[in-house]
């Protein structure tokens, strides 16, 4: 993307849809990876109650949405950086800007699918809520941090 050029603007020779359509692609790959290999990666574990029909049909509705999620971050990944680069007021904002995006969109997979392996293991499952949990707070502290300075930034305001 050009300087001059307006976000959602379409670039010169369709550069602009060249590259949502590469989004498009990665994010169906790696979506559609993640929903074929969560149950192979984390089985659900044994001994576990059995979901109606009902609970299970939300279940794969819920694995499908967070693999979707898992499927975008990944494409944000490998995408993404130029056009945080592009607004962040510093190389080390953009970087945590853009692995905090990432984070807070790859990391429900993992996340998910390790609740259903872990079942009724508490100190497995008190690992996993502080692994994934934790980073999340951080994430969403340093992306409102971002936003704010970038706003007062924009805004003329002085710290």
């Amino acid at each position: 993307m050009s300087a001059g050029q307006q976000i959602g603007q379409p670039a010169r020779e369709g550069g602009f849809f060249k590259l949502w359509m590469k989004v498009a692609i990665v994010a169906l790959v790696f979506a559609a990876a993640a929903m074929i290999l969560g149950p192979v990666i984390w089985p659900p574990a044994e001994g576990g109650p059995e979901p109606t029909s009902m609970q299970l049909a939300s279940f794969i509705i819920l694995a499908a949405i967070t693999s979707l999620t898992f499927g975008l971050g990944v494409s944000f990944l490998v995408f993404g950086l130029p056009l945080v680069r592009h607004f962040a007021g510093s190389k080390p904002m953009a970087w945590a800007m853009y692995l905090s995006i990432g984070w807070l969109l790859v990391s429900w997979w993992p996340h998910a699918s390790l609740h259903g392996h872990i079942h009724d293991n508490v100190q497995q499952l008190l690992s996993v809520e502080y692994g994934f949990h934790v980073p999340s707070y951080v994430a969403g502290i340093v992306l409102a941090y971002c936003f704010l300075s970038l706003s007062r930034e924009r805004s003329g305001m002085s710290s």
